[in-house]
């Protein structure tokens, strides 16, 4: 079977892209996924994202990590689906699509892409991090010398020695100067470090917000692959109206044959 791609990556942030409004890509073929994910074998990529039809809204997500395993809601995956869209002409200058995680609405200029996050109504706050669901779980850690850091061993250590089988995505903090931190994250179903994680800035300006290291309801993220932009509105109910804020690009397109 050949199979046609697309190639985008979200401030590094790299995934597989496949019109599947036809229904022909075999869903649950976990080999296939990992094996396009490769970066030996394959064509190489944090992800691989279905862009399928919905009958209620613009259209659905389907989103699977490089392990080939179908997982949570990825932020710069669904930035990066939303330029495929637009690029595909699905999509205009916005949209409203469904992921494992609910309903999204997102807008598109200039290859600038602002997506609307879920709400997050609990953060779990202990003494050296914090806990919190957006989308996908994500434990925030603040440390010192973030860039000399060892990322995969120190972030599989908690991934799996603290969350176990199900695992956590482990993002690493360091306060830059007003508003703006610099993140690292190991991300669960990778097993290593992305150069940036749409969730896991999302998880971090929160965290950091509800911690009271900020008081700014929009906050810069520097990450090894680029700049991200997350504002929200806090509320007595929690954190709400979440934006995540970047570019998306198209790198290349192709066929595979499998």
């Amino acid at each position: 079977m050949e199979v046609d791609f697309y190639k985008y990556q979200g401030t590094g942030n790299d995934f597989i892209m496949i019109d599947n409004r036809k229904g022909y890509f075999p869903k649950d073929n976990v080999d296939l996924v990992k094996f396009l994910c490769d970066r030996k074998f394959g064509i190489g990529a944090d992800g691989l994202i279905l862009l399928e039809d919905s009958s209620e809204v613009d259209f659905e997500m389907v989103y699977y990590n490089s392990d080939g395993n179908p997982s949570s809601m990825c932020g710069n995956g669904g930035r990066c689906l939303v330029a495929f869209a637009n690029f595909l002409g699905v999509i205009q200058d916005s949209c409203t699509f469904t992921a494992v995680d609910g309903l999204h609405q997102a807008k598109i200029k200039d290859s600038i892409v602002s997506l609307a996050m879920t709400a997050v109504e609990k953060i779990d706050n202990f003494g050296t991090h914090s806990f919190l669901n957006t989308g996908s779980p994500h434990h925030v850690q603040l440390v010192n010398q973030l860039k000399d850091l060892d990322v995969k061993v120190e972030g599989a250590k908690l991934r799996y020695g603290k969350y176990g089988n199900s695992g956590s995505n482990i993002n690493f903090v360091q306060p830059i100067e007003g508003n703006a931190f610099f993140v690292r994250t190991y991300e669960r179903g990778v097993e290593d470090e992305t150069l940036s994680c749409g969730t896991g800035v999302t998880a971090v300006a929160l965290a950091m917000h509800d911690k009271g290291m900020i008081d700014a309801e929009e906050v810069q993220l520097k990450t090894p692959g680029g700049d991200l932009k997350v504002s929200f509105i806090k509320s007595d109910s929690g954190y709400h109206s979440i934006f995540l804020v970047g570019p998306a690009t198209q790198v290349f397109k192709g066929t595979i044959t499998v």
